[in-house]
């Protein structure tokens, strides 16, 4: 069974839903990251740099949680065969993990960057429901996991961008979302 190790309040929880989307069974193995169990040797045999989420599935390894959002889309079947379809899921992906993460987290460039942004995501979403279409996709967990978190960690103010704040409803009302972060 695959194994996937986070901490709480870590990015595991973006691979967790991915894993529960795709109704995978795995083993969440939760480190106490205060108390350095990341740094141990045992863990870093998994992931040298000390950082979460990690995997270990058979006996591969992988860390990043990107990677392993594309890891798992690929060997689930849920990525599209052409190589140009697959390359702008990637690029999703990894715009998400670095450019759109450090464009509204860094407080130095939030303020520039935003509505360089999410202008043109609110147009994205105005003309579709989720990135790739009307599909849900590997790229919707990893895009709509930054965007989801905004309104709960950020001082920022969405409501210049209706149709992102409407992507955040959406994925938000997602069963599995519901399941795994709706508060009571």
């Amino acid at each position: 069974m695959l194994k996937l190790y986070g901490g709480s309040r870590s990015r595991a929880s973006i691979v967790q839903w991915y894993l529960e989307e795709l109704d995978v069974p795995y083993e969440f193995v939760l480190l106490d990251m205060a108390n350095g169990e990341h740094l141990q040797p045992d863990f870093q045999q998994i992931n040298p740099m000390g950082k979460v989420p990690a995997i270990i599935d058979g006996d591969f390894k992988l860390w990043e949680s990107g990677a392993i959002l594309l890891y798992l889309g690929e060997k689930h079947g849920q990525m599209p065969s052409s190589l140009t379809e697959k390359s702008i899921i990637q690029q999703w992906v990894l715009f998400a993990n670095s450019t759109l993460a450090t464009g509204l987290f860094v407080e130095a460039s939030r303020e520039k960057e935003t509505p360089q942004l999410l202008n043109p995501l609110n147009q994205l979403f105005t003309d579709q429901p989720y990135i790739l279409g009307t599909d849900f996709t590997v790229a919707d967990v990893e895009v709509g996991s930054v965007l989801a978190y905004v309104p709960t960690m950020l001082p920022l103010d969405l409501s210049p961008y209706p149709q992102v704040l409407e992507y955040i409803k959406r994925i938000c009302a997602r069963p599995v979302w519901q399941k795994l972060f709706a508060t009571s």
